[in-house]
């Protein structure tokens, strides 16, 4: 039946999904991924911390989560787009980007354009260990995959543009740092790779702080074994295992069994 001519127009509102590329609509849902299953494993703080990815296409341009919803509630649609100067390209969220989290992940998108994921966290274990002297040990196989990592001194809440340069002298070419004082922050090439990276660096955090609470004497292997063991570990392009690309379709199993809304 057709509309009468003086009957009010009908709005068509279009989903993200439609107002986005396909590249784009899929690293949303492995961003929102990520973010549940960063959840899932305990590593969040309330509404805190962000995870980002490059948007496919762009060099300045990534996409973040809304400042004021848990990593829970995070889906593809609702992340927010903006570009390295802290312009909002694309929100269809309720909610802004965290001041703190553009300074850090806008620093880390500019200086390292081949790394396209950057995860922050303050999890109980990545703050014991940041705020060691000694940083962190190569206790375990899982901690050697962390023999080689960056420092950086904590400089207060993270919200000051001039910091970003001094966090990027920091993190060199490493793939994963320590915030003195503060968290964890790992770069992957993609988002599989880097909640590999956090998933085990927090793991590695955990078996520090229960080593160390034990107080009796540790083992640390011949720096020779550790180096070796170390380069065996690193990324490479050829090994999926290695960049937690073999077991990113199990996760996304994982998460779809429990709750699969983060593909909305």
């Amino acid at each position: 039946m057709n509309r009468p001519l003086n009957s009010p127009a009908i709005k068509v509102v279009k989903s993200v999904r439609e107002q986005v590329s396909p590249e784009e609509w899929q690293t949303r849902v492995d961003l929102a991924a990520c973010y549940r299953l960063t959840a899932m494993y305990g590593m969040t703080e309330m509404i805190a911390n962000h995870i980002s990815c490059r948007v496919p296409g762009s060099h300045d341009q990534f996409l973040i989560n809304p400042y004021g919803m848990l990593y829970e509630e995070i889906d593809a649609s609702c992340l927010i787009k903006v570009d390295l100067d802290g312009n909002t390209l694309f929100n269809a969220s309720d909610y802004g980007v965290n001041a703190a989290g553009f300074v850090i992940h806008s620093a880390i998108h500019m200086a390292r354009p081949e790394m396209d994921c950057v995860a922050h966290t303050h999890t109980p274990a990545g703050m014991a260990v940041s705020a060691m002297e000694c940083g962190l040990l190569p206790l375990a196989q899982t901690s050697m995959r962390f023999l080689h990592v960056a420092y950086h001194d904590f400089e207060g809440i993270a919200d000051d543009i001039g910091e970003r340069e001094r966090l990027v002298a920091d993190l060199g070419d490493h793939e994963a740092m320590v915030l003195r004082n503060h968290g964890l922050l790992v770069v992957g090439r993609n988002v599989p790779s880097t909640f590999n990276l956090l998933y085990r660096m927090e793991r590695a955090c955990e078996v520090q702080v229960m080593a160390l609470s034990c107080n009796t004497k540790l083992i640390r292997p011949p720096q020779e074994i550790l180096e070796a063991t170390f380069d065996k570990m690193k990324p490479r392009v050829d090994l999926p295992n290695r960049n937690g690309e073999l077991a990113w379709p199990a996760l996304l199993r994982k998460l779809d069994r429990v709750d699969p809304s983060y593909r909305n």
